[in-house]
């Protein structure tokens, strides 16, 4: 349960009113480590915080316009935690020295084969703030054009070209369950539509 704390008057920045008073990782694997932190946070309570600690995704909202509507690059793919296969905008892990950008440009030529000549950031967001440090960068990548995939070993993904009038559908019937596809479309469709 949350407490509730009486706010300071005074404003401090973040990294001179957080203290770690002990932290230790309590796993690592390839892919994330996790922390067991005790802090003084910038209400003045001290308190026990579990954290996973992630480098960071690219999320890529593929759009090609050559039809009578905008069509999204979406995937299919299965995913173990979820047990079962979501609909999902092509993404992945940023690697070790490596941009954003360049990660999302390496994510969709592996996933999915298209490239694409035109790229905009759209959205930076947290992915679940209460335990773990993950953002997410989505990029509007336009002007695709189709080529050969190059999936990982562990990577079995269909793609298709949806149009944005079924893709919203597929958000809104909840077909589409993956958040970071829920935010991209909902942002492109916003972005698409003017409103």
């Amino acid at each position: 349960m949350a407490r509730s704390v009486p706010r300071s008057k005074k404003k401090s920045s973040r990294k001179n009113s957080i203290k770690v008073l002990k932290s230790r990782v309590t796993y690592r694997s390839s892919v994330f480590y996790v922390t067991s932190e005790i802090v003084r946070e910038p209400s003045g309570i001290t308190v026990r915080r579990d954290i996973i600690h992630h480098p960071g995704s690219v999320v890529v909202l593929g759009v090609d316009y050559s039809g009578k509507e905008p069509a999204i690059l979406l995937e299919k793919q299965f995913r173990y935690a979820a047990g079962k296969t979501l609909w999902e905008l092509p993404a992945g892990r940023i690697d070790s020295g490596e941009s954003s950008l360049k990660a999302g440009k390496r994510e969709l030529i592996e996933e999915t084969g298209y490239r694409a000549n035109r790229w905009t950031k759209a959205l930076f967001f947290y992915v679940s703030p209460g335990f773990l440090d993950e953002t997410m960068t989505i990029y509007l990548a336009e002007d695709l054009r189709p080529g050969e995939a190059t999936p990982e070993e562990d990577e079995v993904i269909e793609t298709e070209l949806v149009p944005l009038s079924r893709a919203h559908k597929m958000v809104m019937d909840g077909t589409i369950q993956d958040a970071k596809t829920i935010t991209g479309l909902l942002w492109f469709d916003r972005k698409f539509s003017g409103s």
